[in-house]
């Protein structure tokens, strides 16, 4: 047995300290300077709750039986009260440094609860169970309701308690807490159970079911998916570059302004959310100083790229990411796309799990309540288990709306992905953009694939998307032309665009549309007073003056010429929803029809990551155990020196020469803090200059400066 778990980590070989690492590599990160501060990491409350959220629920069965038992445990008294698969867990609690030579850590204890699996202390005194046989019925009935937990019970005076909990008492088969509450040992519980601490062992995990596909179905399914999701993307990035919305106070996107990205998508508020979200972690959107929500200079990069390089990038972040688009529009609390209240620790591991059983079962497209009921088994979370459906729930979905699956199974790019494979064929397999679009009599258009990227913003411009698909409708309205109108573009231009890209000839209603909204655009001007309107035709002014919808606060100060104290921006915005065709001007009277495709001017930030660490490699592990044993060495030669009260002591010029010559090299040095007292330090010279020595104290691990004039000597160790 050993004295403390610092001496039993200590006793460890590489091998084993290889393999608790590999399992716990929050251990590491950063790493201990010693076995010492090892051994209180690995017992820390925190890093405890994260290796027992990562157990399934057979293995939390098995920890909670071995709470039950006498320290030290032996293997063989746990194989009869669970099964005998209970010793595979053991060994794996072994390598997670859950137990030691059968003694189970305090906070392990403290992390499962007072009442493991329904069950309360052990006896102080000695039991004869056989006695059970030949107790009263009304001693009966109380074991029977304590049997299965929890084990305490209410009695209305501990000292006339009534016949059959006076037996029980008198047996010691349930004990007094306090004048009201007795409680049942955990030995008679067990007993009761039939030798067994729970009913029924989950010792197998539920099977998934669901329907079977062919892989080229799979991926004709997932090609399109990953097509519409690169298209969203851009689709939302260019509207916001032309229509910044402003962040709510707390942070985020509003419900209107996420209303109308969904509406000009033409998909649900939570998958454009997800898309808003997608483009927020891969810094193609940030808030700008003055809570402008807007595309970021990364975007006119991003839209260079091939098709490959911009899924990859996404779907990379999305599956380390700990925000949580699915909380966004839940009727019980109110979240915000792009808000700061989205991330959620067991997010990224809920993904990672989800994925892993999509791996494990190509070709099946699960069921939904299958593979709940699988996850509940494989991760029975203890932080975040109220979200853990609704988690893979949104996991699937978000899979199936990057194209990682189609048709709900895991198709060849999302494997390829997932295996870390260079070329994933997704350019292959897109479409090859198409140049043209048929113009219909009905003041639509379709482009049968998807169109060039210089062409499809040149028509979002001029014409709204009415459906999308393997073809792409689009309408042309008062409001789209107008639209275009606003970006600079003529009529005479529009006309001309849509000729040369029409494989159809333009119809006489569209062209006449085109030409007329071109007419009256501009009629209606709107300057800054706050701002005023001006226009040539009265009759449109008192038009607007009776509207009761334009509720800007105008008053007429010309025949021609009303004003408002609402801001330029919102005037137009209003005139435009309701109807009206006005433009803005300049202070000179010069029309103001430019394109606006606004960049935030601050760098995004990345959205933190929170709750999981990257498995450490072969490599960092090596380092770790290193850094450990070497700092152990040190930790021991401080505590020699210090208990010899052998601190260095050489002369200013004694210790600039030491220095010197022993740059790289480990030497002792004694340091004199500001109150004037002198402590041990072991330290790993690596820069003199200016009076400072740069060096890497082993008590920390880290590099610190020191002030030379403040070392009071230096000795070679």
């Amino acid at each position: 047995m050993y004295r403390t778990f610092a001496d039993y980590l200590r006793s460890l070989d590489d091998a084993s300290l290889e393999r608790l690492f590999a399992l716990r590599p929050d251990l590491i990160s950063p790493t201990p300077p010693d076995y010492a501060a090892l051994s209180v990491r690995a017992n820390s409350g925190p890093s405890i709750a994260r290796v027992i959220d990562s157990l399934n629920a057979f293995e939390l069965q098995v920890l909670e039986a071995l709470l039950v038992l006498e320290e030290p445990i032996k293997v063989k008294e746990l194989e009869k009260i669970t099964s005998a698969s209970a010793r595979f867990a053991y060994a794996k609690f072994e390598d997670l440094a859950l137990i030691y030579e059968g003694v189970i850590p305090t906070q392990v204890r403290e992390s499962i609860g007072a009442e493991p699996a329904g069950l309360g202390p052990r006896s102080l005194t000695k039991l004869d169970l056989k006695k059970l046989n030949d107790a009263p019925e009304s001693a009966k009935k109380v074991m029977s309701a304590l049997c299965w937990g929890p084990p305490r019970g209410s009695v209305g005076d501990i000292k006339n308690p009534g016949p059959g909990i006076a037996w029980l008492l008198e047996h010691h088969f349930v004990v007094p807490l306090d004048q009201r509450h007795v409680v049942m040992p955990a030995e008679v519980a067990i007993h009761l159970r039939g030798g067994k601490v729970h009913k029924d062992l989950a010792d197998k995990a539920p099977e998934l079911d669901g329907k079977k596909y062919n892989q080229s179905d799979i991926d004709r399914a997932a090609i399109a998916n990953i097509s519409n999701v690169l298209r969203w993307c851009e689709e939302l990035l260019n509207f916001w570059g032309e229509t910044a919305p402003t962040a709510l106070r707390a942070g985020g996107v509003g419900v209107r302004d996420l209303k109308e990205v969904a509406q000009h998508l033409g998909v649900s508020e939570g998958c454009a959310a997800f898309v808003a979200e997608l483009c927020y972690l891969s810094g193609l959107v940030a808030i700008d100083a003055d809570e402008t929500i807007a595309p970021t200079n990364s975007f006119d990069i991003w839209l260079t790229q091939d098709f490959e390089t911009k899924w990859r990038n996404i779907v990379s972040l999305w599956l380390i990411t700990s925000r949580v688009s699915g909380l966004v529009g839940r009727s019980d609390q109110k979240f915000s796309a792009l808000g700061p209240e989205l991330d959620r620790v067991s997010a990224a591991n809920i993904r990672s799990r989800v994925l892993e059983e999509l791996r494990s079962n190509i070709e099946l497209s699960p069921s939904i309540g299958s593979f709940t009921e699988r996850m509940k088994w494989l991760a029975p979370l203890r932080r975040g288990a109220n979200l853990r459906d609704d988690l893979v729930k949104w996991s699937l979905e978000e899979c199936e709306w990057l194209g990682i699956t189609g048709l709900g199974a895991l198709s060849t790019f999302g494997a390829e992905l997932l295996e870390g494979d260079e070329e994933l064929g997704v350019n292959a397999a897109l479409p090859t953009p198409i140049d043209f679009i048929t113009i219909q009599s009905d003041q639509t258009a379709i482009a049968p694939g998807p169109l060039q990227h210089e062409l499809a913003v040149e028509m979002s411009q001029i014409a709204d998307i009415e459906s999308r698909g393997a073809a792409t409708v689009y309408r042309f309205t008062e409001s789209s032309i107008r639209r275009g109108l606003d970006h600079g573009k003529s009529s005479s231009e529009i006309i001309k665009f849509l000729t040369r890209i029409s494989k159809s000839s333009l119809p006489q209603p569209l062209d006449y549309m085109i030409t007329d909204t071109a007419r009256k655009h501009g009629q209606l001007r709107v300057g800054a007073i706050h701002c005023y309107l001006r226009c040539e035709d009265p009759s449109v002014l008192s038009e607007i003056l009776a509207d009761k919808r334009i509720d800007v606060a105008l008053r007429q100060i010309a025949p021609t010429v009303l004003v408002s104290d609402f801001d330029i921006e919102e005037v137009l915005n209003v005139l435009r929803s309701n109807g009206y065709l006005p433009a803005a001007e300049s202070a000179q009277g010069i029309l103001l029809s430019s394109p606006h495709n606004k960049r935030v001017k601050n760098r995004p930030k990345p959205p933190r990551i929170v709750g999981e660490i990257e498995p450490p490699t072969a490599e960092a592990i090596a380092s770790a155990i290193r850094a450990i044993k070497v700092g152990e060495k040190s930790t021991a030669k401080q505590s020699q020196l210090r208990n010899s009260g052998a601190i260095p002591r050489t002369t200013a010029n004694e210790t600039l020469e030491i220095l010197n010559k022993n740059l790289n090299r480990t030497l002792s040095i004694g340091y004199a803090d500001n109150n004037g007292g002198v402590s041990h330090r072991i330290v790993d010279p690596q820069q003199i200059a200016n009076g400072v020595l740069l060096a890497r104290d082993h008590s920390s691990g880290e590099l610190q400066t020191f002030k030379i004039i403040r070392i009071t000597g230096v000795a070679p160790l």
